[in-house]
């Protein structure tokens, strides 16, 4: 009867205040892992694993923003003025100047911790080049200071704010751009990816100012053109000059003259967004030490002849091309087809001196078995997309020369023939290019003084082939001594005269050098032509009778800017191309 009881007081215990309170703290606790968890999940994994997405997407919003704004700028409404839309630019870039002044104190007061660097990144002569066309860009913000000083009684105060925040934006972002752009951030990544894609939109958005402004400008060259040989039916601009007399005797050379300098503005700030771009991929990236190292190339180019003298003959040859070009177009109607016909021949020539050489360096590097490098390379890989994204342009103008060819009438212009054979051989030779720029971006670089560049192949005794001694495992017990004795004993070993191996031939060295710098001459001949003024396709009227003046000058504006971009960033390339080889 005791043990019964005993028994029924045991089982009451289980269900006593002292057992609740105990099983009420054990599920306590699992709802408190439980929530940890989930608070580790959503704090680490979810915002460091989809920042780039948000991030992205907000930075592609900001340039709808800005390109809706532009559209509508470009109706001339009174709803829309200029002003709003460098208001806006200039509320991003004051956005992004106290970013980057809040990314260089966190920086400098991190000074001890040495910061993981891309040595791909930003190279030195790129940097140099930047910093050349942030030069004349601050001379085109002087220009427009000194534009608004004229007219200050009668226009918005914003155009004179403009300029001055663009020059400081302008030099805080150099200043970035030659100590920080190599970085590798791994604090506060939500937060830094924010803030360098806002950067890189930023940048995007003034390139796109500046190729609305530059088409606009010549949008009515062309009309004044156009009017001036009888087509009074066209439509004309809208003068937006403004309402009073400059205060100074150099307003006009002040708004001609930005003119001139807006290839450069523009390129500036494509390229400053190229590089912004590759930092914002490496943000939380881990480098691969052995792909990360930069050895610095031996600029010492013996036999370096040919290329140069053939590229600065067609270089010479485009500025002989342009003067002309820009004189006659203003004269007659003949005259005005004999300048369109120049041209074309001359691109003709251009052009396929230009395949020729992409070909003959495919061929070099089909004769030499240069080994592919394969490692992460976020600059490498934009390269590539920027070459392949930036021919859609040209590509999309030559066919439409193409087919405006096909559809044209016998009563149609005498250069017709030359601009369908012009038009198919710019197809051919940014594919050929883009072949060889690409090709060489990804062979990787052998040092002469390099050991394993003479050493990559040999025959040793214990075998009958080929060792890759890059698979080769490290024998037990074998010392670096006694590893370099064996090295020098293989290289010892003679090579019968069918299987010699000769690495990276110092002449075939010198033509890839030649060929590079050709490729490099011509490029920069190919992008002053467009950028300071000679655009046959505005001025021929061939397609504009096939495709209607909206429509050719919408795929103009689309087209040229990319074409400019892509000439410009395949002379980046080819320089980098040069010093790999």
């Amino acid at each position: 009867m005791v043990e019964h009881s005993g028994l029924d007081i045991m089982c009451l215990n289980k269900y006593s205040p002292a057992s609740s309170s105990s099983s009420s703290s054990s599920s306590s606790n699992a709802e408190k892992k439980l929530f940890s968890k989930l608070k580790v999940s959503l704090t680490k994994k979810y915002p460091q694993k989809n920042a780039e997405t948000l991030s992205a997407q907000y930075g592609t919003n900001l340039l709808l923003i800005g390109v809706s704004v532009m559209l509508a700028l470009a109706q001339h409404g009174p709803a829309v003025k200029k002003e709003h839309l460098l208001a806006f630019i200039t509320a991003l870039m004051l956005v992004q100047l106290v970013w980057m002044l809040c990314y260089m104190i966190r920086r400098e007061r991190e000074r001890g911790l040495v910061p993981e660097r891309d040595a791909h990144a930003g190279t030195s002569w790129i940097r140099g080049g930047l910093t050349m066309l942030a030069l004349l860009s601050l001379i085109m913000d002087a220009f427009r200071i000194g534009y608004f000083v004229g007219y200050h009684s009668c226009i918005s105060a914003v155009l004179g704010v403009y300029p001055i925040v663009h020059a400081l934006h302008t030099i805080s972002q150099v200043h970035f751009l030659w100590f920080h752009i190599k970085d590798v951030i791994k604090k506060y990544e939500t937060f830094e990816r924010f803030g360098v894609i806002h950067a890189v939109f930023t940048n995007l958005l003034l390139w796109c100012n500046g190729v609305m402004s530059e088409a606009e400008h010549f949008l009515n060259n062309h009309r004044r053109r156009l009017t001036a040989l009888g087509y009074a039916n066209l439509s004309t601009g809208v003068c937006v000059c403004p309402h009073c007399n400059c205060t100074t005797s150099v307003c006009s050379m002040f708004s001609t003259s930005l003119y001139y300098l807006y290839p450069f503005n523009i390129e500036y700030h494509i390229f400053v967004s190229a590089m912004l771009l590759v930092m914002w991929k490496n943000i939380g990236r881990t480098l691969d030490l052995h792909s990360n190292r930069n050895k610095r190339p031996s600029m010492r180019s013996p036999g370096l002849l040919l290329g140069p003298l053939l590229g600065l003959l067609a270089l010479a040859s485009s500025v002989t091309v342009l003067v002309v070009y820009l004189i006659h177009i203003e004269k007659s109607q003949q005259t005005r087809e004999a300048a369109i016909s120049m041209f074309y021949c001359y691109g003709v020539v251009m052009l396929s001196c230009m395949c020729v050489a992409s070909g003959a360096g495919l061929l070099v590097y089909r004769l030499e078995a240069w080994p592919m490098d394969t490692g992460s390379n976020p600059s490498r890989t934009l390269d590539t997309e920027l070459l392949l994204g930036s021919s859609l342009g040209s590509w999309l103008m030559s066919w439409c020369s193409v087919v405006a060819v096909a559809a044209a009438g016998p009563s149609s212009p005498s250069f017709r023939w030359t601009c369908l054979v012009y038009s198919l051989l710019l197809v051919l030779e940014k594919c050929v290019q883009n072949l060889f720029i690409v090709e060489s971006l990804y062979r990787r670089r052998r040092d002469p003084d390099d050991p394993l560049a003479t050493e990559v192949f040999c025959v040793t005794p214990p075998y009958d082939g080929i060792v890759n001694r890059g698979y080769e495992t490290t024998l037990e017990g074998e010392t670096p001594k006694n590893r370099v004795a064996f090295s020098r004993k293989q290289t010892d070993v003679t090579l019968p005269v069918g299987n010699r191996l000769n690495v990276t031939p110092g002449r075939k060295r010198q033509i890839l050098k030649n060929i590079t710098i050709f490729l490099f001459m011509c490029n920069i001949s190919l992008w002053i032509l467009p950028a300071f003024g000679c655009r046959p396709q505005y001025d021929s009227g061939l397609e504009q009778e096939t495709f209607g003046y909206s429509v050719w000058t919408t795929v103009l504006n689309l087209a040229i800017p990319m074409n400019l971009f892509y000439r410009m960033h395949s002379v980046a390339s080819l320089f980098e191309v040069f010093r790999k080889v």
